[in-house]
């Protein structure tokens, strides 16, 4: 049955908190979720830690859109706090990309972000102010027939770069493909990946017939992958989504990538009537920042403690 869209924002308050408690029962205690997007053009598709406050109770977060008209909003900026979020407008600067579905923060080199469009093409990105200016862009190595890029990852250890990215699968006949390379970027600008290794990965949640097994991607200061996953039944919803650990990824002093995937991944929330496409897990914090792209319902963020050891 398709949820009709004005439904979700007439439920009782009864009814979101019933499902605040039920999209943290295996999580803890969590904030609840807080709308940044009014409908299907702000809704976020991933999400990178900026920085935070002086006195540590606001982060800044950059966000990208999945829009692909002409002129549409590709990136914004999120400043999170409990109880209230602000977001405002970051100006594309360079080639306009098509369907943005992560970005990421480059280890190392403050103020530089890598995003991904859909079709498997990474932009490397100068954020100064409310500019966000295109250094250099290219494709994604290896691209599989018929993938569908929605997660990235950046790790960086040892001096090294690594980098993490995934189609993300569809149902029971298509899980999900990790793709895993160490990253180097050349002398103008542009990046460049090592050797590549795959792993496929199937969600343990939502139910296998209809889910994205992986809507994005993080890695946690020790080494953890985490991983969103998906459902969406058409653009006025019903959704579902999880977040799961799947497994963990080392970088050695040498520059080598290790990733080891997990028999069974563990769950470690589910959120009833939410399409998570954005987790990130910033340095030093043991909270994620998830995001969701509901749509014509919207955008959504919120704090969830899936990023300590």
């Amino acid at each position: 049955m398709k949820l009709p869209m004005v439904q979700r924002a007439a439920w009782p308050a009864a009814t979101m908190a019933l499902l605040t408690m039920l999209g943290t029962t295996q999580a803890g205690a969590a904030a609840p979720w807080q709308k940044v997007g009014a409908d299907a053009l702000g809704g976020v598709s991933g999400i990178a830690f900026e920085g935070r406050s002086a006195d540590g109770a606001k982060v800044q977060a950059l966000v990208v859109h999945d829009n692909k008209g002409s002129g549409q909003r590709r990136l914004s900026r999120i400043t999170h706090r409990e109880g209230s979020d602000d977001i405002s407008p970051v100006t594309w600067d360079g080639p306009e990309p098509s369907d943005l579905e992560a970005i990421e923060a480059i280890p190392g080199m403050p103020s530089e972000y890598m995003a991904v469009a859909s079709r498997g093409i990474v932009y490397r990105l100068k954020v100064v102010g409310d500019t966000a200016t295109v250094v250099d862009y290219a494709p994604l190595p290896s691209i599989g027939e018929g993938d569908d890029f929605e997660g990235f990852a950046l790790v960086g250890r040892n001096g090294n770069l690594a980098a993490l990215w995934a189609d993300r699968g569809a149902g029971a006949e298509r899980p999900a493909t990790l793709y895993s390379a160490p990253l180097t970027f050349a002398s103008w600008g542009q990046p460049q990946f090592g050797g590549v290794t795959r792993r496929t990965y199937r969600a343990p949640y939502p139910d296998a017939g209809a889910a994205r097994h992986i809507s994005d991607i993080s890695v946690t200061d020790s080494g953890r992958i985490l991983v969103s996953s998906a459902a969406d039944a058409g653009d006025d919803g019903p959704f579902d989504s999880a977040v799961s650990e799947a497994g963990r990824v080392s970088v050695s002093a040498t520059g080598r990538v290790r990733v080891t995937l997990a028999p069974s991944p563990t769950l470690l929330g589910t959120f009833p009537q939410y399409k998570i496409e954005a987790v990130e897990c910033p340095p030093g914090s043991g909270d994620a920042l998830l995001g969701t792209d509901d749509e014509n319902l919207g955008g959504y963020v919120r704090t969830a403690p899936f990023c300590g050891t």
